[in-house]
């Protein structure tokens, strides 16, 4: 059950401009579906997967109103280990040298277990060694549950997504596929990764955020050439009539790309016979908490300083004033840009329900804001039902 009055307090509660703002972004991609066009969401990491907006943008992918995903290699990561998983947390010094080497044990000093089902257990043992003692000594040892992203540092699901990594890139680079295709085939349906693959909806990671997923992200970007990501990016970006950037850094992708003319330096790839695309008259719509943002898109759309600062050869920092990320800078100059300040987790759930109910579209997930009641039981929830990769269902849909 959907919590609609809830969202719409969240609604009410949003700061005046913010809210001008997100009622804009609804609009511009609801103008879009009901022409037939196509959104593209840009996503990062981190907040994304806390707030379950990723698990949101599958389920609208799944409703076909997200036609496309960029995201990081720690999403992949995460998404493979199903989302989000309790963990518990572990003083290193009580599990001690017999089972660790405990100059290798990360910032904390902490080791963490993943907390499974008796089902889970089973399954994982039928797939991978397990150290049963270790599992027995960090059961016996105190420590702290909670709840975080999957598949990352806890024993033992981070090392088994590690592990699998190899052989997925291996399977990727044998059919010429990009690693998040193939990953997806064995994925939640509920992810982007499964709802990408399930509906052949494009979902690659950025280039700037290959690297952050370990194992993950190396076998990712060894899947296909960085050039070919490039340009399936530049297709996919190019396809679009309303890109959604949220909560990421360094989308040189899109407003600086090698294949984008308009804010970036595709000129010299069109005039060397490459595929190119323009950004001009897209709608670039962005969800961020730094109003830096804000201030930088009102310098320009005022008085031209970012473009001033740009045409005149001049340092874009000292002529704002303000702590300039480099994705600011075509985003402000972008006539049908709209920056749209706020929490994540507050705005997404907010952007979808207004966004499906303009389009007639039942959502059947919303997520809320983490911190929230309904947030906390949202992340219960994700944690219970997600599952993690299913890696038989991969090797199937390879030999087929």
């Amino acid at each position: 059950m959907i919590d609609r009055a809830f969202i719409e307090t969240l609604y009410r509660e949003l700061p005046a401009e913010s809210r001008e703002f997100l009622d804009k972004a609804v609009a511009a991609v609801t103008e879009a579906k009901k022409k037939g066009g196509k959104v593209v969401v840009a996503t990062g990491s981190g907040p994304n997967i806390h707030e379950g907006v990723t698990t949101l943008i599958a389920e609208l992918m799944d409703k076909g109103v997200i036609d496309g995903v960029t995201t990081s290699s720690a999403v992949v990561s995460h998404e493979m280990g199903g989302v989000l998983d309790r963990v518990k947390r572990i003083d290193a010094d009580l599990i001690g040298p017999e089972f660790l080497d405990m100059d290798k044990m990360p910032r904390g000093n902490i080791f963490e277990l993943t907390e499974l089902t008796d089902e889970d257990w089973a399954a994982l043992r039928r797939e991978m060694l397990v150290d049963e003692a270790l599992v027995e000594k960090c059961r016996a040892c105190e420590g702290k549950v909670i709840i975080k992203a999957a598949g990352n540092m806890a024993y033992p699901m981070g090392l088994r997504t590690e592990t699998i990594a190899g052989e997925i890139g291996d399977i990727a680079r044998s059919k010429g596929l990009p690693f998040e295709f193939v990953a997806g085939q064995g994925c939640d349906k509920r992810t982007m990764l499964g709802a990408g693959a399930r509906k052949g909806l494009p979902v690659l990671v950025s280039i700037p955020q290959l690297i952050g997923g370990g194992h993950v992200g190396i076998s990712l970007a060894d899947s296909i050439s960085i050039a070919e990501r490039c340009s399936r990016i530049a297709d996919m970006m190019g396809s679009a009539d309303v890109i959604i950037e949220s909560a990421v850094a360094l989308t040189q992708e899109i407003h600086d790309g090698p294949f984008e003319t308009y804010t970036g330096h595709g000129i010299w790839a069109h005039w060397n016979g490459y595929k190119t695309y323009s950004l001009k008259d897209r709608t670039l719509i962005r969800f961020d908490l730094d109003e830096n943002l804000k201030k930088a898109w009102d310098l320009d759309k005022h008085s031209g300083d970012v473009q001033k600062a740009i045409d005149d050869g001049l340092p874009k920092t000292k002529l704002t004033k303000i702590p300039f990320r480099m994705e600011m800078s075509a985003f402000s100059r972008m006539e049908t840009s709209l920056p749209v300040i706020g929490d994540i987790g507050v705005l997404w759930p907010i952007f979808a329900l207004h966004v499906c109910s303009e389009l007639g579209i039942e959502l059947d997930f919303v997520s809320y804001p983490q911190q929230s009641e309904q947030g906390k039981a949202m992340r219960d929830a994700l944690v219970r039902e997600i599952r993690p990769l299913d890696m038989n269902a991969v090797r199937q849909w390879a030999r087929r």
